[in-house]
Order: C-alpha cells, then structure tokens, then sequence
C-alpha cells in the first residue's frame, strides 16, 4: 500500500488546517486550505505575508567538477554565466524541444547546484550524465522548505534573521541563520508578489516556522495553502506542469506536448550559448519558423458574463477558487484553443485565464469567446487576449 508522507510542518499544518482540506502533492499530504473559504489566505498572499508549505517541491543536489557542464547540456538557460548565489528559472526538454518539466537552478558554491523539479528527474538526470564527473542526489525528504510570500515579508525577515535581506536581489540566495537555525534564503516564489523561499534541514523546520507566526503576528501573518496560492500564481500568469501543459514523458500524442516558446518562456531559451542542449536544433527550428501555438492570458468582458447570465435570470456565477479545468476558446463556431486554468481575480476584480491558442489567434487584442457552464447548460462568455502575467507589483524586484 502507497503511504503519503507528510511534511516536518504537519504538526503545526494540522492543528491549523480547521476544514482538514488536505492535497496530495508529490507524495506528501499538504494542505489546500486553512479557513473554510479563500479569502483570507489570498489576502495574506497580497497585503500582508503568507506562509505557504512547499516541502514537496523535488529537490536534487548536483555537485563536481561537471555539474555546470550537465546543468548546462539538460536546461535551456545558460548555466556557465551563473554566478555563485544566484538562482534561475529554467525549462528542461527532450530532443524533439518538447517540455518535459521546469523549476529553479541555484548555484550554492562553485561545483554545487541545487535543481528542484515538480516530478521526479532522478533517471532522466543520470542518463545525461554518463561519462561525466558529477553526483546526483535527491535531497526532498531532508530539506523542508516555506514559501514566504507578500508585501511584509521582508520586514518579517529582518526581524528574525541574523543577517538582514535587504540587499538581497530577485533570484539570488544567501546563507541565513534564524534563531541559530541555519538556512539558505533565496528571492523566489511561485505567486508573483515581494517573496522568499526558506530552506532548511528537517529538524530547524518547527523552529523556524514558530519564529517566523510569533514574528510576523503583528504584520498579518497567516498560514496559507496551495488552493489561495493557485489563485495568485494565475494572475502572475505561472502555469503548473499537469495542469497547463504535459511532460512529454506523460503525454500520449504530439498535440500534448508544449515548447518553451508555446509556454511563453522565450526569456529562457539561450540559443546563443555554446554547445549543445537537449532539444536545441528542434527549437532552433521553432524560433526560425514561429509557433504554432501560444500560452497567453485571456480576460473575460464582465458586461459580455453577465449578459449570458441575465438571459436566465441569474447574476454571474464566480468560481471560489481557481478551476484547472479545460474550457473551449472559440472565434465564431470554431474552436481555436482552450483555457486550462481560469480565476476570479479578487484583486483586479475581473474573470481571468490560462489559454493555449493556436497560430494567428494568440496575437494581443484577439477577440475570442470562452466557454463557460450556465445553470447546466454551456454557453460562451466574450473575452481578449491580454499580456502575461496580469499581475506585477513595483515591489516584487524592488
């Protein structure tokens, strides 16, 4: 029988958790919600400081000679222009320049990298590495990590730490220590806003939790769960691997598969870096000829909703929590694409969405209809396409 784990933060999670909504994620339970409804969780997210589980996130540590020279040949990013204590976003593909998962790189000293992935990439990992100088080990059952997310997060920290983090700068890292803890900071985080990723051993992790809720009481600190954090990471236009795109070692035909450049990620692609890269040539081709399909925000017309609903007498209906749940997008009666996630936006008050499109329709300002379900029956909202992400504070590189 398959046992979840759970996380060094469950004693604390489980006490707090009041509807026992607990999500399975990679192999550990956490929890989806701590209040019975969203609002104050999302709220923390935006206004104050969130405190988000994220131990399951697949951690590896790569360390030798060749680490950089691996790193360098599996991800689309330039790894020998990263310094120590810097942190990258990175897509990694298989030889048809297919996405087969994403994550963060960080550069802990000159021959250690940190890799941390949504599925297990221990074997992919190892077959890249044949013939080289380099050790891959997973470390996600020893390393617990929070997500400390939101506007006062800072202060928070610099409460608590031993070295302040003012001076740390968006994607990199620095050593810590907090109430004799040690830990590894970085500038990271998965719901767009001012934010930290906290990294530590096992044992430090309650101490480290209770430091940072005494801490950040008076700065509106509030343990917050994956479905409040699902809402902020749609309005900063994040998408998540088996809910907006499938890894190629899922998927079951072509048209499952995405690029880097379907998903956006063009930023990531360093086709000027020398050597070769898993999928290179494949992508090459793709940025010379254009994609054939887009990862792009849609929004919704409020007016256009809430005409389709006045035709049978009820006001618009807005979801709770964000749907992963694919929706048709249409251009007259043909189906152009699909929204894989979609949210209300409690912040910028508008209906918002994750869509695949297809070649033209994904260019900015396209006029499309996106389905949605009225007492039973479907009908279809209007909606555009907009820029990604729809959210982006002044502070979160600041």
């Amino acid at each position: 029988m398959f046992n979840l784990k759970t996380t060094p933060f469950h004693e604390r999670t489980s006490v707090l958790c009041q509807p026992q909504n607990w999500r399975k994620w990679a192999g550990y339970f956490v929890a989806g919600s701590y209040e019975h409804t969203l609002d104050s969780e999302y709220w923390a997210i935006r206004n104050a400081a969130a405190l988000i589980d994220v131990t399951p996130l697949i951690k590896y540590i790569i360390k030798g000679k060749d680490a950089a020279a691996l790193l360098h040949r599996v991800t689309t990013r330039d790894i020998y222009k990263m310094k120590v204590e810097q942190v990258y976003y990175t897509g990694w593909c298989d030889d048809e320049g297919k996405m087969i998962d994403d994550g963060t790189v960080s550069r802990l000293d000159d021959s250690t990298f940190r890799l941390t992935a949504a599925e297990p990439n221990l074997r992919w990992l190892t077959m890249n590495a044949v013939g080289m100088d380099v050790s891959i080990t997973e470390v996600t059952d020893e390393i617990a990590t929070l997500s400390f997310q939101g506007p006062n997060t800072r202060k928070v920290l610099n409460l608590v730490c031993e070295k302040p983090v003012d001076e740390l700068k968006y994607f990199r890292l620095m050593t810590n220590a907090i109430k004799g803890a040690q830990v590894t900071i970085s500038r990271t985080g998965y719901t767009g806003d001012l934010g930290y990723e906290i990294w530590m051993d096992n044992n430090d992790a309650l101490k480290v939790w209770d430091t940072l809720m005494e801490a950040g009481a008076d700065y509106g600190i509030a343990p917050v769960g994956i479905l409040a954090m699902d809402m902020a990471r749609v309005e900063a236009g994040l998408f998540m691997l088996d809910v907006d795109y499938t890894s190629t070692t899922h998927a079951w035909i072509e048209a499952q598969k995405s690029s880097p450049f379907e998903l956006g990620l063009d930023w990531t692609v360093a086709l000027d870096k020398p050597g070769y890269f898993v999928g290179r040539r494949a992508l090459e081709r793709e940025k010379k000829e254009g994609s054939a399909w887009k990862m792009v925000g849609l929004e919704v017309d409020w007016d256009g909703m809430e005409r389709v609903y006045k035709q049978v007498g009820l006001p618009p209906q807005i979801p709770g929590m964000a749907v992963r749940a694919s929706l048709p997008v249409m251009v007259g009666n043909v189906q152009v694409g699909y929204a894989s996630t979609s949210s209300w936006s409690p912040l910028l008050k508008k209906y918002i969405a994750l869509a695949h499109l297809q070649r033209p329709y994904y260019e900015l300002g396209t006029a499309v209809r996106m389905e949605i379900t009225v007492e039973h029956h479907r009908q279809h909202a209007p909606a555009k396409v907009v820029k990604l992400p729809f959210y982006e504070p002044e502070w979160k590189k600041r």
